[in-house]
């Protein structure tokens, strides 16, 4: 909608994860280098964590886009909340592979048939886990069996898991020893700080090939961190809106009195919650805190809001091309007017 207003060829906040836009800060650097660690050992586990919106599964869509080796056979989970069994039906079908039949033992039969022909071609399974603070403890030990697959002393498959905090609680358990011994290394996402907020702007409008030059202001990077503590879904979901406002009202810079009332409007919209605490959500009818326990809950309240913002996403898109069309529609009236009245005066 403003792309064309900024000179974009693309919207540069979008919340679908997109290599191209990927962006590497310190920590996203180090998490990426122990990913790419992990591949060359070719064995054990690596895990991924850190805070909702902070960039894990980005990491995970730039590391398979980037692979760049044939000899590796990738697949990627993203609904996780599985039992073992489910596990292995889900693996199976990401990796294509024929079952004769729900029978767990068939399906691991399968499964180590497929990883001996894959070994037998030069080539190894890569497994990423998404989400994998969703899986029951019974599922991850799941998870270390498969890794028992060998040929020649040779791991078979190798798995990273990308997970929100609660993950780390998971596989400190004490009855998580075994895995934790599979574990060849680990990193923590945290969310950017100042300077990172703003080379991650900058980053992304360069990518969608922005023509404004200081489209925002020098002090503005300060405000929006303030803003969206540093949060990359957060910084994409409050610079998307801020730049539709820039649009609609024809601003050449985004100034820190923008930003105020861009965050001012969405305070009070299914799209604000800026600052809030996302453990928590709050009964309308009460000032007491509903507080989620459950990741079940915590899955089905996303989904609902993702639902909620493509909803209203699309409604504004609409709303703001009927008025852009109105008031256009209005200038050439009131010109084609203008002129009438000119020509009436002449004569």
């Amino acid at each position: 909608m403003y792309e064309s207003y900024y000179g974009f060829t693309e919207r540069p906040f979008q919340l679908s994860p997109d290599p191209r836009f990927f962006f590497a800060t310190s920590h996203h650097q180090r998490a990426l280098s122990y990913l790419q660690y992990g591949l060359d050992q070719g064995e054990g586990f690596i895990v991924i964590t850190g805070p909702i919106g902070t960039g894990k599964t980005t990491i995970a869509r730039n590391l398979l886009a980037n692979l760049g080796d044939e000899n590796i056979v990738a697949a990627q989970l993203v609904t996780t909340k599985l039992s073992p069994e489910e596990l292995l039906e889900l693996v199976a079908s990401e990796f294509k592979i024929n079952v004769k039949s729900n029978n767990k033992a068939d399906i691991l039969q399968a499964i180590e048939n497929f990883l001996i022909t894959l070994n037998k071609q030069g080539k190894r399974a890569l497994l990423l886990v998404d989400e994998a603070q969703n899986l029951p403890a019974e599922t991850v030990e799941e998870l270390r069996m498969l890794s028992n697959f060998q040929l020649d002393n040779k791991p078979l498959i190798q798995s990273f898991l990308l997970g929100q905090e609660e993950l780390k609680g998971i596989i400190s358990a004490p009855d998580m020893e075994q895995f934790r011994q599979r574990i060849i290394a680990s990193a923590h996402l945290k969310p950017l700080d100042v300077d990172e907020v703003k080379n991650y702007i900058n980053h992304r409008l360069q990518q969608a090939n922005c023509n404004k030059e200081a489209l925002f202001s020098d002090d503005a990077f300060q405000l929006i961190f303030e803003k969206t503590l540093g949060v990359p879904r957060k910084i994409n979901i409050f610079v998307d809106r801020l730049l539709l406002f820039g649009f609609l009202e024809e601003l050449n810079t985004i100034s820190c009195a923008a930003i105020n009332e861009v965050a001012e409007e969405m305070s009070v919209e299914l799209t604000g919650s800026l600052n809030g605490n996302q453990n928590e959500a709050f009964d309308n009818n009460t000032t007491t805190p509903v507080v989620v326990n459950s990741s079940e809950n915590v899955e089905h309240i996303k989904n609902v809001l993702r639902e909620v913002e493509e909803i209203l996403e699309t409604t504004i898109q609409e709303k703001v091309k009927m008025t852009r069309y109105i008031d256009k529609l209005l200038k050439q009236k009131s010109k084609q007017y203008a002129e009438l009245q000119t020509k009436e005066s002449e004569s």
